[in-house]
């Protein structure tokens, strides 16, 4: 049977009837016709995660920067104040255009998204909007800045034109700096928050704090796990696999719920302990940081066990008795031989517990106390709670930040692209 090739013009041609140049070229086009085939059949899976996937992330993200609600309901005022140079209090203008975008506002519906977002600048500031609002219904001078004034005499206060003149630039940075603690003050320069009203860096260390245990309290556990199930018989570790992988069976609220009726002060471990008289009163071991870390670790130990099981299967035993043959003693070849070849395992391991752990949120929330909170939980407060969207997006931007920080330093360091499993 006589092989053909495409030629450069289209055709088909025998390979020997090709020189050098042109078998390069048929070459190059028939990879470029099979990738168009392969991106072909990828193209509704990329589409899937562009849509469900990357799209909310994305726009989560940008909302970090984001500042709509101020400029859209307030637009004549928000563009006066940009030019306004406060050095003096703003002119008659300004406070005639304030005055008629506020009735604007609250005619259209708008004025609550704007009082609400003030309000994140300055509690007094969403009583201050619909107070003035309502009043100016009502009055029908042709004065507007007497009528503004008259409404509330904090419409003369420099620093309240300066908050909503900051309110009005879009994009900001002030979402990313409250995630930080940290805010801009009268002069423009950045300033930090007091520590005693420092909220989110504690979180974010926190944060690392509860990953980082919760990883070394896994690889712990999981390697003398890992190692049992690649050295036992094919039907035992089949038996005891069959433990590890049950968890990924079973819902994850119902494993934490499991443990929050475990741990608690008349629970199943404290009423054993007492039964067995080797505690007098009950050991505090949920709402607060030893409940999360059991919790935690019991639910991310089968990510563990199976990223250095899968490598520890791979290993011969050869190599051990080789070394205890050449006058190597059982602990000194399983550390100095065993140990490294299994060191991809439990990279991978501890990388996938880490960031897993990172935005963990339903097992600190039941299990934890007033200073457990992790970033994922006061992310989900400013969402559901404080309909605070743009705090939202910057903790969620600084989340982001870290993990691929941590993942190139981990790349650096042990090489993801250089983990070999199986």
């Amino acid at each position: 049977m006589n092989e053909t090739i495409p030629t450069p013009e289209g055709g088909l041609a025998a390979p020997d009837a090709l020189n050098d140049a042109e078998r390069l070229q048929a070459y190059r086009r028939v990879k470029r016709q099979e990738s168009r085939k392969a991106l072909l059949l990828a193209a509704p899976l990329l589409l899937f995660l562009l849509i469900t996937f990357i799209a909310p992330i994305g726009t989560l993200l940008l909302r970090s920067v984001q500042n709509p609600e101020v400029p859209l309901a307030l637009p004549e005022a928000t563009k006066l104040l940009q030019h306004w140079d406060e050095a003096a209090m703003p002119g008659a203008d300004i406070y005639a255009a304030m005055a008629q975008d506020l009735v604007q506002a609250s005619k259209q519906g708008k004025l609550g998204r704007v009082a609400r977002r003030m309000n994140f600048y300055n509690p007094a500031m969403r009583s201050l909007l619909l107070k003035t609002a309502r009043k100016l219904k009502r009055d029908s001078r042709d004065d507007l800045q007497a009528a503004l004034l008259a409404s509330d005499s904090r419409w003369g206060d420099k620093e309240i034109w300066r908050v909503l003149k900051r309110a009005g630039q879009s994009p900001t940075p002030d979402y990313l700096l409250n995630a930080v603690d940290s805010y801009v003050d009268k002069t423009g320069s950045v300033a930090s928050l007091p520590p005693e009203e420092s909220v989110y860096l504690a979180a974010f260390s926190r944060t690392i704090w509860i990953s980082t245990s919760v990883t070394l309290l896994c690889l712990l556990l999981a390697y003398p796990v890992a190692w049992l199930l690649a050295n036992l018989p094919a039907r035992q570790g089949r038996k005891l696999m069959l433990l590890v992988i049950i968890p990924f069976w079973t819902s994850l609220l119902v494993r934490t719920t499991a443990w929050y009726v475990l741990l608690q002060p008349n629970g199943v471990i404290n009423s054993l302990l007492s039964g067995l008289g080797l505690v007098s009163q009950p050991i505090p071991l949920v709402f607060n940081r030893t409940g999360v870390l059991i919790g935690m670790t019991h639910i991310m130990l089968p990510f563990m066990i199976l990223a250095i099981y899968s490598v520890m299967k791979g290993i011969s035993p050869v190599y051990l008795r080789a070394a205890q043959s050449l006058g190597a003693k059982p602990l000194t070849a399983f550390i100095r031989v065993y140990v490294p070849q299994t060191l991809a395992g439990v990279g991978a391991g501890c990388f996938l517990v880490f960031v897993l752990s990172l935005g963990y949120y339903i097992t600190p929330a039941l299990l934890g106390g007033a200073g457990d909170e992790m970033i994922s939980q006061l992310i989900s407060i400013q969402t559901n709670q404080q309909l605070n969207w743009g705090l939202a997006g910057a903790l969620s931007a600084y989340l982001v930040i870290f993990t691929a920080i941590f993942y190139f330093i981990f790349n650096r360091l042990v090489g993801i692209d250089r983990l070999r499993f199986g």
